[in-house]
């Protein structure tokens, strides 16, 4: 097959080829040569990247209105993005999830770490629910969606078009049905011995959360003949793993009554809705409440959204987790166990710790720090890029 004749786009001199030549996969606007053809380029479109020398470095899909303008998508800058090309992809990130679990439900594929810029694929069995977060990859989205179903076998392939990461790249918020049917009702889902509902078509995201599943795990292992609380929980999160591994009993608050329905649905499936107890409200709102009741639990777990998506945000979602902090200590029985997470991009493993250290301390009480997790072995880290590492999990004893 003769190769495309790709336009090309250009580094500033000393600028960052060592770097892609080196992985680094995103080319930001300030890194590039920015002339009037090249603000041209349609977004979405495929261009060949050259260092200041005008040697090739890389194929790489372009978006103008980006932020990051070149997304790397393959280092032979004459690459045909087909639907094989696809395949290939596709069939290297299940051969990995396919040896990690044994039942068809993980993240498929994680972004630039499995070499598909800004594109998250979570399969739920039969069904693989697909997000392009990238105007190349909407603009592709039938060959991509062809590549899944043909390598995976599923029948029904779904496009969620929500998430902030779309709206950076300019593209709509109009979700679809690629191929097959849409699920009428929520899908059970078995992670860590209990099972999970996950609405496909009006849920958060693409309707579960994946990645935490490690560390669900762990505070499982915490939770036997205790008493949990499980705050931010969307679905039951934390606490039906915590059930499943034989907690006493467990509270799941959130803010949206939708959630906490399929949480309840959750516990009724995995045979622990005897032991299961739920409140709507707003987090800190309730977290001040139970420490106004006197409540205390023996594991308390907090696992809010992204309080720091983005770098102009971070010193407020810092504030914020540290406050979370606070307002939990009080409600971890003595000898108990505090678990605190962020999915926040900008927020560091070093600086999430040092806010929840500094809310921890604000609260009055001295901790162990046993544990830190991170996201599942199907969310995989990519060296060259930090923000793929996103997910924090940390884990104190309380004396």
């Amino acid at each position: 097959m003769t190769s495309p004749s790709y336009p090309s786009i250009r580094l500033k001199p000393k600028t960052k080829a060592r770097a892609i030549r080196w992985g680094a996969p995103w080319v930001f606007d300030n890194e590039l040569v920015t002339d009037r053809r090249t603000k041209a380029l349609e977004p979405g479109s495929l261009a060949v990247l050259e260092d200041e020398n005008r040697t090739p470095l890389a194929l790489v899909a372009v978006n103008p209105n980006s932020r990051i303008m070149g997304r790397v998508l393959d280092r032979n800058p004459e690459a045909v993005i087909d639907l094989a090309w696809f395949r290939e992809k596709i069939a290297r990130a299940l051969a990995l999830r396919a040896r990690l679990y044994p039942h068809p439900f993980y993240r498929l594929v994680h972004a630039e770490a499995d070499g598909l810029p800004g594109v998250v694929i979570d399969r739920f069995g039969d069904i693989a629910v697909i997000q392009p977060n990238a105007a190349w990859a909407d603009g592709l989205i039938g060959p991509l969606a062809e590549a899944v179903r043909l390598e995976t076998g599923v029948t029904t392939v779904m496009k969620n078009a929500s998430g902030r990461a779309r709206g950076l790249e300019g593209l709509d918020d109009v979700s679809d049905v690629l191929s097959g049917e849409a699920p009428t009702a929520p899908i059970p889902v078995p992670m860590n011995g209990a099972t999970y509902l996950a609405d496909l078509v009006g849920g958060q995201k693409t309707g579960l959360f994946f990645d935490q599943r490690p560390n669900h795990a762990f505070a499982a292992s915490l939770s036997k003949g205790q008493r949990v609380l499980d705050v931010f929980s969307h679905v039951g999160g934390f606490a039906l793993a915590c059930l499943a591994g034989g907690a006493a009993s467990a509270l799941s608050v959130d803010g949206s009554e939708a959630a906490l329905t399929l949480a309840r649905g959750g516990a009724e499936a995995s045979d622990t809705a005897d032991r299961f107890d739920t409140r709507k409200g707003d987090a800190f709102d309730v977290l001040t409440a139970l420490a106004e009741e006197g409540q205390q639990f023996d594991v308390v777990i907090c696992d809010p959204p992204a309080f720091a998506p983005a770098k102009p945000a971070l010193e407020a979602g810092l504030r914020a987790y540290e406050r979370v902090a606070k307002l939990a200590v009080p409600l971890v029985a003595p000898g108990g166990y505090l678990g605190l997470c962020s999915c926040s991009h900008a927020a560091d493993l070093e600086a999430f710790r040092s806010a929840c250290h500094r809310g921890i301390g604000r609260a009055g009480r001295s901790a162990q720090l046993l544990h830190t997790g991170a996201a599942g072995p199907d969310h995989p880290l990519m060296p060259q890029l930090a923000e793929s590492g996103y997910l924090k999990a940390l884990f104190w004893r309380l004396p």
